[in-house]
């Protein structure tokens, strides 16, 4: 099953969700240029966004995927590689 997900940034427009991080925490690039990478956090009252390098939503990307190696859930690591392989 593939959700997907998306916010309005209020300076860079519409975002995508990469993938989940931490129970409140998501990274996001922008939809367009696929460019610039956000975490952003919900804490339940706000959203926080905050910029992140290319290379460093890299290594989270692929951090995230070895843990989805481990998960029974094949789909979702399969989903997350090829995201994975699309972005960077």
């Amino acid at each position: 099953m593939n959700i997907e997900n998306y916010l309005t940034h209020p300076n860079f427009g519409m975002l995508f969700s990469v993938c989940k991080l931490e129970d409140s925490q998501t990274l996001f690039a922008t939809l367009y240029a696929q460019r610039l990478f956000f975490i952003v956090t919900n804490d339940g009252a706000n959203l926080q966004f905050a910029p992140l390098t290319r290379s460093d939503a890299r290594g989270l990307v692929e951090g995230r995927i070895r843990v989805l190696r481990r998960d029974p859930n094949l789909e979702a690591f399969r989903n997350l590689q090829q995201t994975y392989k699309t972005l960077f």
